[in-house]
C-alpha cells in the first residue's frame, strides 16, 4: 500500500473547493474515475464535514497540539474504518484497498485519506503537517523537505509571497 498517496488524498480533499458537486468530483484522480462517476449531491455533506475535521488535524499539527491531532484522527478512524481487501485482475496485479467491495464513495475515499494521514503522523510526526504561509492561500500540505522547513504549499505561493514582501520593503524604503 502506498500510504503517502493515501495521505495526499487527505490534502487534496482539504484543499478542494466544494461549493458545488463539480469541485468534489475534481478531487478524484483518473484511477478513481468510478468515484467521480458515482459521487452525488447527497455525498457533499459527508465530504464537507470530513474536510473541516481534516483541516483541524492540520491546524493541530502546525500548532504543536499533537494530542489533539491524534484524538481527531482516532475519531475519524472510527467514523471511516479501514476494512482491507486484496484487489486486482490477475496474479500480477494484486494490490490492497482500504475498504470492502461495495462501500460508498465517501467510505472508501475517506477511509483511505484518514488512514494515510494517520500513518503519516505516526511515521513523521504532526510537525510535518503544514498550512501555507501565504495568507491568500491557506492550503494544507505535507512537508517532505529534508529539514522540515517548508512554509508554502507550492512554489507559486512561495514566489508570490516573496515578491510581495520584496515590494513592501522597497515601498518602505521609498516612503521612509
Amino acid at each position: 500500500m502506498n500510504f503517502d498517496a493515501y495521505a495526499r488524498t487527505a490534502v487534496d480533499l482539504v484543499n478542494a473547493d466544494m461549493d458545488e458537486l463539480a469541485g468534489l468530483q475534481a478531487v478524484f484522480a483518473d484511477d478513481q474515475a468510478w468515484m467521480r462517476d458515482e459521487v452525488g449531491e447527497k455525498d457533499l455533506a459527508v465530504f464537507r464535514r470530513a474536510k473541516r475535521r481534516l483541516r483541524e488535524v492540520f491546524e493541530y499539527g502546525t500548532s504543536g497540539r499533537d494530542i489533539d491531532a491524534v484524538n481527531e484522527l482516532n475519531s475519524l478512524l472510527e467514523a471511516f474504518p479501514v476494512q482491507p481487501r486484496i484487489s486486482g485482475h490477475d496474479a500480477s496485479d494484486w494490490h490492497m484497498h482500504v475498504t470492502s467491495r461495495g462501500s460508498s464513495v465517501s467510505a472508501e475515499y475517506l477511509a483511505g485519506a484518514v488512514w494515510g494521514l494517520s500513518v503519516w503522523l505516526c511515521e513523521y510526526g504532526s510537525a510535518r503537517f503544514g498550512i501555507c504561509a501565504d495568507e491568500r492561500c491557506r492550503n494544507v500540505y505535507l512537508d517532505t523537505s529534508s529539514n522540515n522547513c517548508r512554509r508554502f504549499c507550492s512554489e507559486r505561493c512561495a514566489t508570490r509571497s516573496h515578491v510581495a514582501a520584496h515590494r513592501a520593503r522597497k515601498r518602505a524604503v521609498l516612503t521612509g
